[in-house]
């Protein structure tokens, strides 16, 4: 097993700095993934611990061994690439075992490799093959075949994913967390700007914006509390609603008041010098509920309808300007177009931000 720990991680290219002094350390056979808006630095951070990108400042160690200056060649790493990156005229047997021909492994020991990676991945009945007979699925495991035989120390990839439909993305997520648990000794370092993946792979998520590090956690830590506004918006789907308040009264209680009027009392402790001061009030659509009586938080106009089946999203307008506020219904809700609604949710499940967008812990 091997971990990684980088210290004040920095890239410039010229005068432009990219990544911004990241400290990160990643246990032995963790499952991390780096998620972000594109240009946050996420697949730059990963080509640097591949040493495909030198590192202007900071130290970067695998398994104890300081690698700034080590080939990618020695640092053993195995990559899987956004393109599948496949020998188009070998077949997948000749694929995957390229890269041990290649270090003068015996045949023995390449054949023994490649028929255990096909068979963790379910490609033993298509070693014969070439890849144009293959589905996009079907290549992309190929891929993560030919990174198995080189039995790494650490496995990277970079989006490996995105060229899939749909359905594919689905399947091949799941033969990725199967591949995690049946190599639960090997680490694991995924780059991803689809939060679903990030959700449901991931032993801990880090969070990137702007080649800085916002908040590293375990999914349901980021999604529940957010340390900030940028990670409270990105982490969720739809993201969560913010809507503008001020602080009205301050202490172990705080009493917003929210930018339609209505006053909010939550169980979110304030510095008492922030009373008075503007914070952002934040509710997850998911967390929101239809309200009939008076205790409610706030009401708007439904502007659309998606009716979806298995949930209905309504989007409110008139307590936001320019910005409609999202509400996910389980199930089937029959409103029109025009009608008024109010919503409520569990106190539980509300958030505060401060002036700087920085989370008021409970």
């Amino acid at each position: 097993m091997t971990g990684l720990q980088l210290k004040q991680i920095r890239k410039s290219y010229g005068a432009v700095d990219v990544i911004h002094g990241i400290d990160l350390e990643i246990k032995e056979g963790e499952f991390v993934v780096f998620v972000g808006p594109s240009g946050c630095g996420k697949s730059t951070l990963l080509r640097m611990i591949a040493g495909l990108e030198d590192i202007t400042g900071g130290d970067m160690f695998i398994d104890g061994e300081k690698v700034n200056d080590v080939p990618p060649s020695k640092r053993g790493i195995a990559m899987v690439f956004q393109s599948y990156a496949l020998y188009p005229h070998m077949t997948v047997y000749d694929n995957m075992a390229f890269g041990m021909r290649i270090a003068k492994e015996s045949k023995e020991e390449i054949d023994r490799r490649v028929r255990a990676a096909a068979d963790i991945l379910q490609l033993t009945k298509y070693l014969d093959r070439l890849p144009k007979a293959l589905s996009g699925g079907q290549r992309q495991r190929v891929a993560i075949g030919r990174a198995i035989c080189r039995n790494p120390k650490v496995f990277l990839f970079d989006e490996p994913l995105s060229n899939l439909d749909a359905a594919l993305r689905v399947a091949t997520r799941i033969e990725i967390a199967k591949l995690h648990e049946q190599m639960s000794d090997t680490t694991m370092i995924y780059v991803t700007h689809d939060q679903v993946e990030a959700m449901t792979l991931a032993d801990r998520i880090v969070v990137l914006s702007g080649g800085h590090i916002e908040q590293v956690g375990a999914p349901l830590d980021l999604y529940e509390r957010p340390a900030n506004l940028f990670v409270a918006q990105f982490i969720g789907s739809p993201a969560m609603n913010i809507i503008p308040s001020s602080i009205r009264a301050a202490g172990a209680q705080t009493t917003v008041e929210l930018s339609g009027g209505k006053s909010v009392t939550l169980d979110i402790p304030t510095p008492a010098g922030d009373m008075g001061k503007a914070a952002s009030f934040g509710v997850r659509p998911e967390d929101l509920e239809v309200s009939t009586g008076e205790d409610f938080l706030f009401e708007g106009t439904v502007a659309i309808v998606e009716a979806l089946g298995e949930v209905t999203l309504l989007y409110i307008e008139g307590l936001v300007k320019d910005q409609p506020i999202i509400a996910k219904i389980p199930g089937i809700l029959k409103v029109a177009r025009g009608e008024k609604v109010r919503f409520t949710a569990p106190r539980a499940k509300l958030h505060l931000f401060n002036a700087d967008g920085k989370t008021y812990r409970v």
